[in-house]
């Protein structure tokens, strides 16, 4: 495989609202700029994230603004509430970040947040992180994922190598909520095949993986989501179709009925019980 980019450390950012854009029935899209552009570092991988900093009402926090003086200063209960998010794009030459954020009312925090931002409004971020980017040495490439993963594929497809043949596999919640954009009509000599799948109804992600007439030659694989779900499809790829381990890209981005801060929280036990129980063999 091609070497993968270097992890670089993660910096605060803060930026600047310039627009905020609903781009489909649930995403609403936010481009973000200004001198604090300086400290985002592009690190080379398509799935770039950042955790968006949202500071709790009636919390005074040090000014300037400061993550390491506040963890060290404040107690963990009022530090700020983290909410990660892949970047959809960054530009450079106008020195924006575009993010998308996924809306469903008035529940959950980033989502609200993105629905009343307007311009002017200040946006703190911490990265950004990251761990894929296609293998251009890849015969071909599969794409799986929710309205999560969206922005990450959408900034990988634009990112293979003209002719590169792809397969994208993608849910939503039902047909008429199919985001514009999310394949680059700017990459028209990209073979893609793309299949799309909605939660109200009909085959799930899973079925429709199992159903696919695999390309030959070596696959890399980008599966991002549900975390239940990401843990099925990585199942399979792995112990029915023989991919290797290597060459899949999985992570869950959510867990069905836990916020981000139960969801790591969870995570954070899981891998503290794999290093126990490693630490017994």
């Amino acid at each position: 495989m091609a070497d993968r980019p270097v992890r670089k450390p993660r910096k605060l950012i803060e930026l600047q609202v310039h627009s905020a854009e609903r781009v489909g029935p649930h995403l609403i899209r936010i481009v973000a700029g200004g001198d604090g552009y300086r400290h985002f570092t592009d690190n080379g991988f398509t799935d770039a994230y950042v955790k968006v900093l949202f500071p709790l009402p009636d919390v005074t926090y040090p000014e300037p603004f400061d993550m390491e003086t506040i963890r060290a200063e404040l107690p963990r209960e009022v530090w700020p509430r983290t909410r990660t998010y892949s970047v959809r794009a960054h530009n450079p030459h106008t020195r924006e970040i575009t993010i998308d954020f996924v809306h469903h009312g008035d529940e959950g925090l980033a989502g609200p947040w993105a629905a009343q931002a307007k311009p002017g409004d200040t946006v703190r971020l911490l990265g950004p992180g990251g761990a894929y980017a296609p293998d251009p040495q890849a015969d071909w490439h599969l794409f799986i994922g929710d309205e999560s993963a969206y922005p990450a594929i959408s900034a990988s497809l634009e990112r293979l190598p003209a002719a590169a043949k792809a397969v994208a596999l993608l849910e939503v919640g039902s047909a008429d909520e199919q985001p514009p954009g999310t394949v680059p009509e700017t990459h028209p000599d990209l073979d893609l095949s793309t299949t799309w799948i909605t939660r109200d109804g009909g085959p799930t992600l899973l079925d429709t993986l199992r159903a696919l007439d695999f390309p030959t030659g070596r696959v890399h694989a980008f599966v991002h989501g549900e975390a239940g779900t990401v843990k099925e499809l990585r199942r399979h790829l792995v112990d029915e179709r023989g991919v290797d381990r290597g060459d899949i890209s999985f992570s869950g981005y959510w867990r069905k009925g836990r916020d981000e801060d139960g969801f790591q929280a969870d995570k954070a036990a899981e891998k503290a019980a794999e290093r126990e129980a490693e630490q017994r063999t």
